[in-house]
C-alpha cells in the first residue's frame, strides 16, 4: 500500500496507522508527524513486528496538537481507549503508574500502580520519566514529606530545607496541607489558577516586606511553569464534552467534532457538505439524532434556544452549550480548527498543480478513477475510487462486477463500468466529480469518452497508462509527459494505484467463493 505522506504535517501530535477495515493498530507520537511517518516507508532494516504492522497498514491519520508534551498525553489516550495491536501492553507497566495524593494526616505523594486507593490519583502517566521528574518536582517544591512513618525528630530532608517536618511540628497541619493543595492543583492541570495564585501571595509578602515568603514563593512559581503544557489535552474531569469548530469555504462546509470523555480526547470525526442557511443548527440536529449527546458542548457561536431545547429533551438531561472567549476550552476550539486546516486545506497547492497542469477550468476536489481486472477472461471485475481534497474516500468507493462483457476485452468493460456509475448518479441527481481517471491508455480513455458522450456528460477525464505513466488528454496529440517528482503526477499515480489494488482485492474475493463452492 503507497501511503501519501505529503498530506501529513509538520506539526507535533499523534499519528494512527489504520488496518484495512479501518482499525487502528498503532498509535505513535512525534514532535514532526511528517518526518517520522515518512521514516517508517523510508527505512529498509525495520524488526519484525514493524515489518507486519506495514503489511497491515492501509491509511494512516493523524491529530495535530500544540506542542509534544501534548502528543505524550494523547498518545496514552488513544491507546487506553483503542487497544492497538501493535503498541506494547503496558497495564503492568512502571508507565502506567499513577501518582497518589496519599489519605493521610501529613499526606504524601507516592507512586500508586492500582487504580484502587484510599487516596486521590492522578495519572496514569505514560512516560515513567516524566512521572518521576514531576513526582520529585512536586515534593521539592512544596516540601512534602517522604518518610513512611512519622519520626520522633526531624530527619536530614528538613535540615536541607527539603522538608519541613510536620512530624514534629515544625510546621502547622494547615501549612502543610495548603502546600499540598498546591501541588494538587498542578496534578489537576490547574497550573494557570496556581500561578496566578502565587503571584498574589508573592506580591502581598513583597507589600508587607516578608521577603523570606516571597522568595519561597517566586521559587514555587518557576518551578511549576513548564508544567503548563500539560493543561490542554488531559484535565480532570467527570462529564463528556464535544469540541465542535468548522471552516466556511466557496458554500463548502469544513467541520470537525472532538469527542472528550471525562476529560481525555478519544477521537476526531469530521464532515464536510454543502453551506447554506442554518447550516450549522440543522448538523446538529442531525449529528445528535444518531449519537450519544454529551453533557457539554463547546462551540464556536451561540446557537438557538430551540436547539439547545431539543438537545436537552433527546438527551433527558440539561446540556451546556458553551462558547469560550479565552481559556483552556478556547484553546481546544482552536485546536479543533487548527486540524481543519491541516486536513481540508493542506492538499490545496497539490490540487492547484493538478488543475495547472491539466488545463482544468476547476479545482479537481472530487476525483474519481476507474481499473478493470481479470485472470485470463474469467473473473471481470472493475474498481472506482474516489479522492477528495486529495486523500480517499473510502465510503465512496464502488466495485463493479461486469455484465456484459465477457473475455478479455477493456474497452468494453471500461464503458460499461463508466457508464453503469454516471447513470446512477444521473438517476439520483448526485454531484458529479471534477476529474474522471481511467487507468490505461488511448483506447479506454476512448471507451470512456463515448459512453459520456452518449450520457451528455461534459466532466473532464484522463488516462494514467502504466510503464511510462503517461497521461492521455482528449485533444492533445501526445500523451502529457511530467517529471517523476510532480505533483500531480504523483497524486495520479497514488491514485491510479488505489484502484487497482482495490480491483484485485475484489477478484480475489470472486475467486476465493468460487474455489469454496
Amino acid at each position: 500500500m503507497q501511503i501519501d505522506i505529503s498530506k501529513i504535517p509538520d506539526n507535533p501530535g499523534c499519528y494512527l496507522f489504520l488496518d484495512e477495515a479501518g482499525k487502528i493498530i498503532y498509535v505513535g507520537k512525534a514532535k514532526n508527524l511528517k518526518k517520522r511517518v515518512s521514516s517508517y516507508f523510508s527505512k529498509k532494516d525495520h524488526d519484525e513486528k514493524t515489518l507486519a504492522l506495514l503489511r497491515q497498514t492501509q491509511n494512516v491519520d493523524f491529530i495535530v496538537t500544540n506542542n509534544e508534551v501534548e502528543a505524550l498525553i494523547l498518545e496514552n489516550n488513544l491507546i487506553k481507549k483503542n487497544t492497538p495491536k501493535y503498541n506494547i501492553d503496558l497495564k503492568d507497566s512502571k508507565r502506567y503508574a499513577y501518582l497518589e495524593i496519599t489519605n493521610e494526616e501529613f499526606p504524601k505523594l507516592e507512586i500508586e500502580r492500582k487504580t484502587k486507593s484510599d487516596g486521590k490519583l492522578y495519572g496514569p502517566f505514560t512516560s515513567g520519566q516524566k512521572r518521576d521528574y514531576v513526582r520529585d518536582l512536586l515534593i521539592k517544591t512544596f516540601k512534602i514529606r517522604t518518610c513512611n512513618k512519622m519520626p520522633k525528630k526531624p530527619c536530614l530532608r528538613y535540615y536541607i530545607g527539603l522538608c519541613d517536618a510536620p512530624c514534629v511540628n515544625k510546621i502547622s497541619k494547615e501549612r502543610y496541607n495548603d502546600n499540598v493543595k498546591q501541588a494538587e492543583m498542578i496534578l489537576r492541570g490547574k497550573v494557570d489558577k496556581l500561578v496566578d495564585n502565587l503571584g498574589k501571595i508573592m506580591k502581598n509578602a513583597s507589600n508587607t516586606q516578608d521577603y523570606e515568603v516571597a522568595l519561597e514563593t517566586r521559587d514555587k512559581i518557576n518551578a511549576v511553569k513548564w508544567l503548563r503544557e500539560k493543561q490542554t489535552m488531559e484535565r480532570q474531569k467527570t462529564y463528556d464534552e464535544d469540541v465542535i469548530n468548522y471552516i466556511e469555504e466557496k458554500g463548502r462546509v469544513y467541520l470537525m467534532v472532538f469527542n472528550v470523555h471525562e476529560g481525555i480526547l478519544e477521537n476526531k470525526k469530521d464532515f464536510e457538505f454543502d453551506g447554506g442557511e442554518d447550516f450549522f443548527e440543522e448538523f446538529l440536529v442531525q449529528f445528535y439524532s444518531e449519537t450519544e449527546i454529551p453533557s457539554e458542548i463547546i462551540v464556536p457561536h451561540k446557537i438557538d434556544e430551540s436547539i439547545i431545547d431539543y438537545l436537552e429533551k433527546l438527551r433527558g438531561k440539561k446540556v451546556r452549550i458553551n462558547v469560550p472567549e479565552k481559556g483552556e476550552k478556547k484553546d481546544l476550539l482552536d485546536l479543533v480548527k487548527k486540524n481543519i486546516e491541516i486536513q481540508f486545506f493542506s492538499n490545496v497547492d497539490k490540487l492547484t498543480d493538478v488543475k495547472n497542469k491539466l488545463n482544468l477550468s476547476d479545482l479537481p476536489v472530487v476525483i474519481e478513477c476507474f481499473d478493470i481486472s481479470h485472470l485470463g477472461g474469467t473473473n471481470n471485475v472493475a474498481s472506482m475510487v474516489q479522492f477528495r481534497n486529495a486523500v480517499a474516500d473510502k465510503s465512496n468507493y464502488r466495485r463493479f462486477k461486469l455484465r456484459t462483457v465477457e473475455g478479455i476485452d477493456d474497452f468494453a468493460a471500461m464503458k460499461e463500468v463508466v457508464g453503469r456509475r454516471y447513470k446512477k448518479l444521473l438517476a439520483n441527481k448526485e454531484n458529479m466529480p471534477n476529474l474522471i481517471m481511467i487507468d490505461g491508455g488511448a483506447g479506454q480513455l476512448s471507451s470512456a469518452m463515448e459512453i459520456l458522450s452518449e450520457l451528455n456528460l461534459k466532466i473532464p477525464i484522463i488516462a494514467l497508462a502504466k510503464r511510462e505513466e503517461e497521461i492521455y488528454i482528449p485533444g492533445r496529440k501526445t500523451p502529457l509527459k511530467l517529471s517523476k517528482k510532480s505533483k500531480t503526477l504523483l497524486l495520479l499515480i497514488q491514485i491510479r494505484d488505489e484502484a487497482h489494488r482495490f480491483a484485485i482485492k475484489y477478484q480475489r474475493l470472486l475467486r476465493k467463493k468460487d474455489f469454496e463452492k
